[in-house]
């Protein structure tokens, strides 16, 4: 009897072992393949026992977790994921080399809990299989480059709590449900809505929100979302943090708003709200309140604020508040920071005796404050007035420290080491010790949740965090990365190892997790990246032939010396060679073509430095024609007559090697009437010079401004509109591949002999590559006055920049002003001003007084209908700048001037250079001070932004 129940259990057995082997040798199948298409062998992954390996975690001898963060993967995550049939975490995050699309077959793992993604560099749509992980409680695919619209298959994970898609290119609507059809509205338990750093188009529905939401963190800013904010938003009372900055959001803040009595973080800026201002009395929580940049009625500071007790930083800036400022406000006791700069502020600045010891920030730049009573006991308070009255009259900018126009905070820590040093591949720590640093990005979700002037606080607080899980970590440094820390909001964090040079794998992984830690209330979004690597150990070949010379015997180690001499000089030759090409990328360059393969029509001239020496009379005082931030402009003349002028950059201007000849290469491919022309450039004794055309008239700044005595009328400022968007089209449509000049203004646009304008200075260009699609993803830089808003908020450049850019030099040719006067921006006084029932708009008091006498201003309404559309916030609804050309033509036709006689009588005189200017008439261009300034501004980079 006994063995008749024995003999099924022992096979019961044997099949159940049989089968937990095939199924660990289905998962092992399944890790090689993976590490295949990873290209390159990940650490400890050898063996048949997977379980074992770097990053895996298993359950009864079954695969459940992948984690394999910031470990250099590169290439594809292939479908064979969708095998680990038991898999419940996958983390793959801080990989930047993985690529591609995320699979399809991500939808079989329905024991799937967390997908976390990261800072990687996928691809393509996210599959609408990911909407079938029933179990999925975390989705983290931000930071990456998924395109396409969010799946509306999401809404069917009912058990998800964190929803971050934020930081890629998805556009399209934000779905909700519909019929048979799921949305993010069906996400009853979600905690975590991030969807911000998008191209998410249309309204926030309505259906969104509802009662039955348990959200904390709400979180769309910097996307393309037009339409009212939903009234339903303020069912959801458990909310946080909110914000939907950077959007085209209108209509009237809701009044629903005062049921978020927990909203800590309220961020409504850089939007298009109307209405009078919002009534926030009940959201009495706030710590973090951003108004700014919207259209709300004029004004008063509004009293409500005297209710938000726990209030730190209040952002209200260019929203017509007029009046004064009440002291109640400086009072709340919590307050850090108040910014109400850009507004009709006036009376006198008086904090008062009761003020907040928390204070650390007054910005009321671009006000009209009169005066500021100090306190007897002067606070620690930065306090910026710069460009109120109180600075701009009787020189007073010049002497008091308020009228100083410095950035908010410090940006980069002091390093208290007393003559401390490393090796240039090692970095020191606070506490003055060399490293190798663990570097990302640190972005902060609830910006108040610390002191933006105080980033020590935080450093300590992540410190006491990494030692209570036991990471040998030395140090924290953090450093804000923009000059605006109120627009931001990231830090460039350096972790440094304790006792030792780098960290290990793993410890980085257990940073990298605690940094990014998906937690309801985590405030903190960590990106790694820039980390130092590992040096490897140099291999001695030398010695190992010597060793194994001694070892085959005396007799042959005179042959293997020299045969290792011989080899080490043909190596030491080699490197000497790539060295030398490193250093001067043009030593084998082909100028007629270009990294693009594409044919140039004039190859720039590659000049000797003693050929430069010769033009220039060896640089003499009598040829330097001005300076700037780039370096010196000289005037040279060649053998054949040929004046031309020459950037020489000084030593803090230089750029690499290959970014100088990046910028040759991209001035090589442009050739057209109306841009200045590179004649060619130096790369030698290391010395960088570029040299131009030589342009006698100057700057339309100067003319602008009758610096060059003489007034231009009105057909020649369509003419000169006319040239430069010419340039600019010519850029954008026909360059191949097309440029954005990122830095138009009056400055930049130089006037032939002929007054046609020619587009100069392309210092701060950007090519659009094929993968980059429609847009460049860029640090900000430009010229202030002349900045796109939709390019600062978003980071996003494209050609419509330009194009922005193009419409405040079109107001400066009607007024002749800079775009920000005493405080004034040109945009908004032209727009405030518009009366299209009266005579030339009613403009009458901003045009420039040299344009109404004499005579009449015909099109000018169309002028200045065509440069607001140029300006408009958003760059989709601003028009092209082909569109632009044939809207001036047309003015230009309108005025009875033949286009085709004027370009042409202009392409003859821009090729023919100035042999026959005398030298009299040179030194007339640049014989005083204001002239070689203005040379200066020719030639030179300008400062920017």
């Amino acid at each position: 009897m006994g063995e008749r129940i024995l003999l099924p259990l022992l096979l019961f057995f044997n099949c159940l072992l049989c089968a937990v082997a095939q199924d660990i040798t289905k998962d092992l199948e399944v890790l090689k393949s993976l590490s295949e298409s990873w290209q390159g062998q990940i650490q400890n992954w050898e063996g048949s026992d997977p379980c074992s390996w770097y990053g895996i975690n298993c359950r009864n001898s079954r695969v459940v977790s992948i984690s394999l963060t910031d470990i250099g993967l590169t290439g594809q995550l292939s479908g064979d994921i969708g095998s680990l049939s038991e898999l419940d975490n996958l983390d793959l995050s801080n990989n930047r080399g993985l690529t591609g699309p995320l699979p399809r077959e991500i939808g079989n793992l329905k024991k799937l809990t967390k997908l976390t993604l990261v800072g990687c560099g996928f691809t393509g749509r996210i599959p609408d299989e990911i909407g079938s992980l029933q179990q999925l409680e975390v989705l983290s695919l931000n930071s990456n480059n998924f395109a396409g619209s969010i799946p509306p298959s999401i809404g069917n994970l009912s058990n998800l709590t964190w929803l971050d898609l934020a930081d890629n290119q998805l556009d399209g609507s934000i779905p909700v449900s519909s019929g048979t059809t799921p949305g993010l509205d069906m996400l009853h338990n979600a905690l975590h809505f991030h969807l911000g750093k998008n191209r998410l188009s249309g309204q926030i529905p309505p259906k969104l929100f509802s009662s039955k939401m348990t959200l904390i963190h709400v979180i769309f800013h910097s996307n393309l979302l037009v339409g009212s904010i939903p009234e339903t938003l303020g069912l959801v009372t458990s909310l946080t943090v909110v914000r939907f900055e950077n959007n085209s959001l209108n209509g009237h803040v809701p009044q629903s708003f005062d049921n978020l009595i927990n909203v800590t973080d309220l961020l409504l800026s850089n939007n298009k709200l109307e209405g009078a201002m919002p009534n926030l009395t009940g959201m009495n929580s706030l710590r973090y309140l951003d108004l700014s940049n919207n259209s709300f009625e004029k004004s008063n500071v509004p009293l409500w604020l005297s209710n938000l007790k726990n209030l730190a930083t209040l952002q209200m800036e260019n929203l017509y508040l007029v009046g004064t400022i009440p002291n109640f406000l400086f009072s709340l006791g919590n307050l850090q920071n108040v910014v109400l700069k850009d507004n009709h502020l006036g009376g006198t600045l008086d904090i008062g005796t009761n003020y907040s010891r928390q204070l650390r920030v007054i910005d009321l730049r671009s006000n009209s404050i009169q005066d500021y009573k100090q306190s007897n006991d002067p606070p620690l308070i930065r306090i910026m007035l710069a460009h109120n009255p109180i600075c701009t009259e009787n020189g007073a900018e010049t002497v008091q420290d308020y009228c100083t126009n410095l950035d908010i905070f410090d940006t980069k820590q002091q390093n208290n080491c007393e003559h401390g040093s490393c090796s240039p591949d090692q970095t020191l720590s606070p506490n003055c010790k060399c490293g190798y640093p663990y570097t990302g990005t640190l972005t902060c979700r609830a910006p108040s949740y610390f002191d933006w002037s105080n980033t020590a606080n935080l450093e300590e607080i992540l410190l006491k965090e990494f030692q209570s899980h036991h990471l040998p970590v030395d140090s924290v440094s953090l450093t804000l990365s923009t000059k605006d820390p109120f627009r931001g909001f990231e830090f460039i964090i350096q972790i440094f190892p304790l006792d030792q040079n780098h960290f290990s794998q793993q410890e980085k992984s257990s940073i990298s997790f605690l940094l990014g830690n998906r937690s309801a209330y985590s405030a903190f979004d960590f990106i790694a990246g820039n980390q130092d690597e590992e040096p490897k150990q140099s291999s001695n070949s030398s010695s190992t032939a010597i060793i194994v010379g001694v070892a085959i015997g005396g007799s042959s180690l005179l042959l293997v010396l020299l045969a290792l001499a011989g080899f080490y000089a043909f190596r030491q030759r080699r490197r000497a060679e790539r060295a030398i090409s490193r250093s001067n990328p043009f030593g084998n360059w082909d100028p007629s073509k270009s990294n693009c393969g594409t044919p140039q029509l004039k190859a720039p001239r590659q000049f000797s430095f003693k050929e430069i020496q010769k033009y220039t009379n060896n640089f003499s005082q009598a040829n330097d024609v001005g300076s700037g931030g780039y370096g010196k402009v000289y005037r040279g003349t060649l053998p054949t007559g040929e004046v031309v002028a020459i950037k020489r950059a000084q030593k803090e201007s230089k750029q690499g090697a290959q970014e100088f000849k990046a910028e040759i290469e991209l001035l090589s491919r442009v050739h057209h009437i109306n841009l200045v022309s590179l004649v060619g450039f130096c790369f030698e004794q290391e010395e960088q010079m570029l040299v131009y055309e030589f342009i006698p008239n100057g700057t339309l700044k100067d003319a602008l401004t009758w610096k060059r005595g003489i007034a231009l009328s009105w057909s020649r400022r369509l003419k000169v509109a006319l040239g430069t968007a010419r340039g600019l089209a010519y850029l954008h449509e026909h360059a191949d591949p097309p440029i954005i000049h990122r830095d138009i203004k009056s400055n930049n646009i130089l006037l032939d002999e002929n007054y046609n304008a020619k587009v100069s200075d392309f210092g701060l260009s950007k090519s659009i590559l094929d993968d980059d699609k429609d847009h460049v993803t860029t640090q900000v830089k430009g010229t202030m006055g002349y900045l796109d808003p939709d390019y600062y908020t978003s980071q996003r450049l494209t050609e419509k920049s330009d194009v922005y850019s193009f419409g405040v030099l079109m107001l400066e040719l009607i007024t002749a002003k800079r775009p920000i006067e005493r405080g004034k921006y040109i945009v908004k006084v032209v727009r405030n001003t518009i009366d299209k029932t009266k005579d030339l708009y009613g403009l009458h008091e901003t045009i420039d007084p040299a344009l109404c006498s004499g005579s009449t201003l015909e099109g000018f309404e169309k002028f200045v209908d065509l440069a607001m559309e140029c300006l408009q916030d958003s760059g989709v609804d601003r028009p092209t700048m082909s569109e632009v050309v044939k809207e001036i033509e047309e003015m230009l036709r309108s005025l009875g001037l033949n286009l085709t006689s004027e370009l042409a009588a202009s392409s003859s005189s821009s090729h023919r250079f100035q042999v026959s200017i005398v030298s009299s008439q040179l030194d007339h261009l640049y014989s005083n001070e204001s002239i070689g300034s203005s040379a200066e501004n020719l030639y030179s980079t300008s400062e920017h932004s």
